[in-house]
């Protein structure tokens, strides 16, 4: 029997002055060395990873908007999953709320072997538990001061991932869980900036239809309206080792990620 323990907190949290969170579930790195020490060589660099959103999106806290950043890689926990690890996407492949393999599946653990019960529930409590109470305290505290809550849940992958999807994944894939987490009028303005983005493609309620954190949170009958964008990461970055930014690619896509920003605020401040 193992036990998980961290010396890190579960996430960094900045405050904005605007009635809008931006939540980055996935970006994570950090895994605490007795874990570390369990895993291969592979799972040792967090290759799914949603590499490089706090640099990308770094022009949100001069919009005002509230960010809430995972420290704690997904291989530890991940935070856009139930907390009962139910499947997002019943009769798909998909990694668990404690993953055993990587997106191309391959094992995680050296032994073959993953968590049990007993330490899933110590991540969960040490890392998810954290992580959803900033975000949970943070939307009521912007809907109570501006009427309405907006959150965005940031993601990326990368574009080629034979284990979920064939082919090439769309460039800016929205996910507003079928049209249930925010009001349908701006997920069509946002749709409508996203296909204009050059050279990119676009999609909403694709492949990528929102995780937990979209589905959970996401209630436009009380006010809070959520989106998940899953970018491919060959927008802004190298897909593979050692998967620089790049910052020449990523300021094709930033001023239509920026534009998507600012739809959702101006959606908000006309409620």
């Amino acid at each position: 029997m193992t036990s998980f323990t961290t010396d890190q907190p579960a996430f960094r949290f900045h405050q904005g002055h605007r009635p809008l969170l931006i939540s980055m579930p996935h970006v994570g790195t950090y895994v605490p060395p007795a874990l570390a020490d369990r895993l291969t060589e592979e799972a040792r660099q967090v290759p799914d990873t949603d590499w490089h959103l706090e640099r990308l999106y770094a022009f949100a806290r001069d919009l005002g908007a509230s960010i809430l950043v995972a420290t704690h890689s997904r291989y530890v926990i991940d935070l856009n999953r139930p907390p009962d690890g139910a499947s997002l996407y019943p009769g798909q492949s998909v990694t668990g709320l404690c993953p055993v393999d990587t997106f191309d599946d391959t094992p995680l653990y050296a032994d073959g072997s993953g968590p049990d019960e007993a330490e899933i529930a110590q991540r969960r409590e040490a890392v998810w538990t954290p992580y959803h109470a900033c975000l949970q305290a943070e939307l009521q505290r912007l809907r109570a001061e501006h009427g309405v809550a907006m959150l965005w849940d940031a993601h990326s992958i990368r574009s080629v991932l034979p284990r979920f999807f064939e082919g090439k994944l769309p460039d800016l894939n929205l996910g507003t869980a079928d049209g249930a987490s925010c009001d349908p009028v701006l997920a069509q303005r946002l749709l409508a900036i996203a296909q204009t983005a050059p050279g990119h493609t676009a999609v909403l309620n694709g492949r990528f239809k929102g995780g937990h954190i979209t589905r959970h949170y996401g209630q436009p009958a009380q006010h809070i309206h959520a989106v998940q964008l899953e970018m491919t990461q060959c927008s802004y970055m190298q897909e593979a080792l050692p998967f620089d930014y790049l910052p020449e690619v990523a300021g094709r896509i930033e001023p239509t990620v920026r534009q998507l920003i600012e739809a959702m605020l101006a959606f908000a401040e006309t409620r």
